[in-house]
């Protein structure tokens, strides 16, 4: 049976790793990002929601007075 031979994996290997860097590379300097982006103004709404100015509490089974 033949043996693998592996003395090219190197080569192989490492000009794959360096064609996908170039590639990334090319493709994100084709981006263009805006240099001074502008603050947005978030309207904050106001809507009355019943149980924003109460307590309220919770009971649970443990809290309950013994029947």
């Amino acid at each position: 049976m033949p043996q693998l031979d592996t003395s090219t994996w190197f080569t192989v290997i490492f000009s794959m790793l360096l064609t996908l860097f170039i590639l990334f590379q090319l493709k994100i300097s084709k981006h263009h990002y805006p240099e001074n982006p502008a603050t947005k103004l978030i309207k904050t709404s106001s809507k009355h929601i019943p149980w924003e100015n109460k307590w309220t509490k919770i009971y649970l089974p443990h809290s309950l007075p013994p029947l």
